[in-house]
């Protein structure tokens, strides 16, 4: 049985307070922000009956409101890149705003990730709703969006769905940055990965795809059998992993996938995750420098924790070969994935 509390977290001027939902089952506790619909945090227990929490972010409010690094939050309208942040739909050209070197990242100056959500109980969790109007950071269409996280036992669920007056790209994820040693915990690299996916896509020097989808076969993306993280980043190339794993193919019907699975020994933490969407971001933090102050005075370094985005593919309204990423008027967009957290 999951019990489901909430509080008021702050105040935003000019926004509608931000609440704080507490989620609590017997094994994980789950903390949600109505801004942001972010996840504050996620405690659970290590084989020897520790608890951690197992995700970055805040102690405070202003932290959230300030971030720029998306710490659990959810992103929007569309996630990830898209190249000069520019598309056109319906023989019309949209520019979004810039705001990742010459590309447009998680939804622009002012996503999703900065709205102040309502809020409402459902069984075992929370649902989340926000409009964003027509024309807003460039996107065509007013979209009702809705994020709805339910925990129950050892799973941590969250289904979206979002309907549009216009044809536009959409692509919602959640960006937590895990780390199964607790979030103070310094890097990752003895984390265990694997990624259930034949192929992965190659990005260019501001992290687009090329439109090539290659085979991880004898390359250092090859995650479908467990690997340890600081051993693999040594041959990546680069600053570490920032790459979409391709979970379906263009086409491939709907369907929940076995998507990855995390294990921090010396914890016995395991994280698992599933999605139906077609793709999944590995990010490896490679860009906090620990400059930054989170939860508890940790400051969060390169390769101290790490994203599994579930996603359609990186710029895919840009990309004819790659796997839908319109939601027209009528439509509804419906994905789910799914956290499970266990010891071994």
């Amino acid at each position: 049985m999951t019990q489901v509390t909430k509080e008021q977290f702050g105040d935003i001027p000019g926004e509608a307070p931000v609440e704080k939902w507490t989620m609590t089952s017997p094994e994980v506790t789950v903390e949600v922000l109505s801004l942001g619909c972010i996840i504050k945090s996620i405690k659970s227990k290590s084989k020897d009956g520790q608890v951690d929490d197992l995700v970055q972010g805040y102690d405070h409010l202003e932290g959230y409101v300030s971030d720029r690094r998306y710490f659990g939050a959810l992103v929007g309208r569309v996630a990830n890149r898209i190249a000069q942040g520019r598309f056109t739909v319906e023989g019309k050209q949209y520019q979004l705003d810039i705001n990742n070197g010459p590309n447009a990242l998680h939804g622009g100056l002012r996503g999703f990730n900065k709205a102040v959500w309502s809020a409402e109980a459902v069984e075992g969790g929370v649902r989340l709703t926000h409009t964003s109007p027509d024309g807003n950071q460039g996107y065509p269409g007013e979209v009702r969006v809705s994020v709805t996280y339910t925990l129950q036992g050892e799973t941590l669920t969250a289904q979206y769905q979002a309907w549009s007056t216009r044809t536009t790209p959409i692509n919602l994820t959640n960006h937590s940055y895990f780390n199964l040693a607790g979030q103070g915990a310094e890097y990752i690299y003895n984390h265990e990965v694997s990624i259930n996916a034949q192929s992965y896509l190659p990005v260019d020097d501001t992290s687009i795809p090329t439109g090539e989808v290659r085979a991880v076969e004898g390359t250092p993306f090859d995650l479908r059998k467990p690997v340890l993280i600081g051993s693999r980043l040594k041959e990546v190339p680069g600053p570490g992993f920032d790459h979409n794993f391709c979970l379906a193919s263009p086409g491939d019907p709907w369907a929940e996938r076995h998507t990855a699975r995390v294990c921090h020994p010396a914890s016995g933490r395991v994280l698992e995750v599933s999605t139906s969407q077609p793709g999944v971001q590995f990010y490896t933090a490679n860009f906090l420098d620990g400059s930054l102050t989170g939860k508890g005075q940790a400051r969060y370094g390169k390769h101290s924790s790490f994203c599994l985005e579930t996603q359609n593919w990186p710029d895919a309204v840009n990309k004819a070969s790659f796997p839908d990423s319109l939601l027209r008027p009528g439509e509804e967009y419906r994905h789910v994935t799914k956290f499970t957290f266990t010891t071994i």
